[in-house]
């Protein structure tokens, strides 16, 4: 069975990018009739809080990503300590005595020399007698995961295609702090062999840390899953944005958007497909595919998402949102007023003008004698099937006028507004009495 995670450390918000990660995992457990697991990675004790993880949950569940599935770290540290001692044993993991200070020099040096930062290993050749003085001293190790050096490092990803690495020129990554607190890299790996993941979809940014959990797989005994990494988001000029990180639910849902609105750019920037508006996901995790993906950065735009949205929101049955419109709207009043919306919660503000009181604008003198010819047509007019066409057409045969002549005064008059909604489908609903009551002003 096809298994995938999404991982955020409760430490903040989730942004756009997380967002596009868990919808990504989402997505292709669900093609595959999968599993799609929330791990919250809250080892960081001192910044992980409850109200971070349950934000979380809450922004998942708005978007419709509910988790097969939800595990914390912090429940697991037994675990991780079991299959760390199997690596002590088997001499794969080592402790390390330098201070910060000291590895920071030891990389100063090698960057004067040209060379890379790479960690020289200086704590495997401490004597037993040595570490016990050291720990004597009241210094406690850090502890680093020990590379093979002697097997190259190559994987199939899903959108990048083949890579390799050189373990050789790898610096063996810090696993365990001195406090013994535990950091991403090894954690990650020992739960993706427990929850028995399948797939891992992340951001390019992870390509190494991929590398090198590739050997924590091997070390453990264990198959890795397959990895997907993505290219990442870019704003609207093209370059990393710190806006993004700052991108979050909550922002969206203040904008009034449509998760789905969301989603759909999500699923297909970076991508060969086009972005198209859908009113739910089912033909996204019917598209979705890795070889769709391209290298370059994956420009997420937010004036193309409020467009994307207007087009959904002028897609959406009323059933799908009738418990966020006023009251007095019922399915007519929706399919009218729909194709002028941007946002259903602009729904509000448009009903207002059904509803009134309005603000009719002034008039040019030949007009107002127009609208009062008007109100006695409506007057006298047959109401019951399509008043907005009968009552042009008989100021039409009386009038003569035609065209913007004919039609804006009256809009203007019934609505306060010189655009708007298809004023068949809204006079209807502003009714014969409010109708009178605003031609004759």
């Amino acid at each position: 069975m096809t298994i995938t995670r999404f991982a955020p450390s409760p430490t903040g918000r989730l942004h756009v990018g997380n967002i596009r990660t868990a919808f990504h995992n989402w997505l292709w457990a669900r093609k595959n009739a999968g599993r799609f697991l929330l791990r919250l990675d809250d080892t960081d004790l001192e910044r992980s809080t409850a109200a971070f993880a349950e934000s979380i949950r809450a922004d998942l569940a708005w978007l419709g990503l509910v988790p097969d599935d939800a595990v914390r770290q912090s429940d697991r540290f037994a675990l991780y300590e079991s299959r760390f001692e199997e690596l002590r044993a088997a001499g794969l993991v080592y402790p390390c005595y330098e201070t910060a200070e000291e590895l920071d020099l030891k990389r100063k040096i090698l960057a004067g020399r040209g060379l890379p930062p790479i960690y020289d290993r200086a704590a495997l050749s401490l004597s037993n007698a040595e570490r016990d003085a050291l720990e004597a001293q009241g210094i406690r190790p850090h502890w680093r995961f020990k590379l093979d050096h002697d097997a190259p490092i190559h994987w199939r990803d899903l959108i990048r295609g083949g890579q390799q690495l050189d373990p050789k020129v790898m610096s063996d990554p810090v696993i365990r702090r001195a406090d013994g607190s535990w950091l991403y890299m090894l954690p990650s790996v020992i739960d993706d062999i427990d929850m028995g993941v399948t797939h891992v979809v992340r951001g390019e940014d992870h390509v190494t840390n991929t590398g090198l959990q590739l050997q924590m797989f091997t070390a453990l005994g264990a198959t890795p899953p397959q990895f997907a990494h993505e290219a990442l988001l870019t704003g609207s000029e093209g370059k990393l944005s710190k806006r993004l990180g700052s991108l979050g639910c909550d922002h969206f849902r203040e904008e009034g958007l449509e998760p789905i609105a969301l989603l759909a750019l999500l699923a297909r920037i970076g991508t060969s497909d086009p972005v198209e508006p859908f009113a739910d996901a089912a033909p996204l995790i019917a598209s979705f595919d890795f070889a769709h993906f391209g290298r370059a950065p994956a420009r997420f735009d937010e004036e193309e998402l409020k467009a994307l949205n207007r087009r959904i929101v002028h897609m959406l049955d009323y059933d799908a949102v009738a418990d966020r419109l006023p009251a007095k709207i019922d399915r007519a009043g929706w399919e009218a007023i729909r194709p002028n919306l941007d946002r259903v919660m602009d729904a509000v503000g448009l009903w207002a003008v059904v509803e009134g009181p309005i603000e009719r604008p002034g008039l040019a003198e030949d007009d107002s004698a127009y609208l009062a010819e008007a109100a006695v047509v409506a007057e006298t007019m047959d109401w019951g099937a399509d008043p907005w066409h009968a009552l042009t057409s008989a100021l039409k045969e009386k009038t003569g006028r035609k065209g913007k002549a004919l039609f804006l005064p009256l809009r203007e008059a019934l609505t306060g507004m010189d655009h708007g909604p298809d004023m068949a489908a809204l006079l209807p609903l502003i009714g014969r009495e409010r109708a009178l009551e605003r031609l004759r002003g």
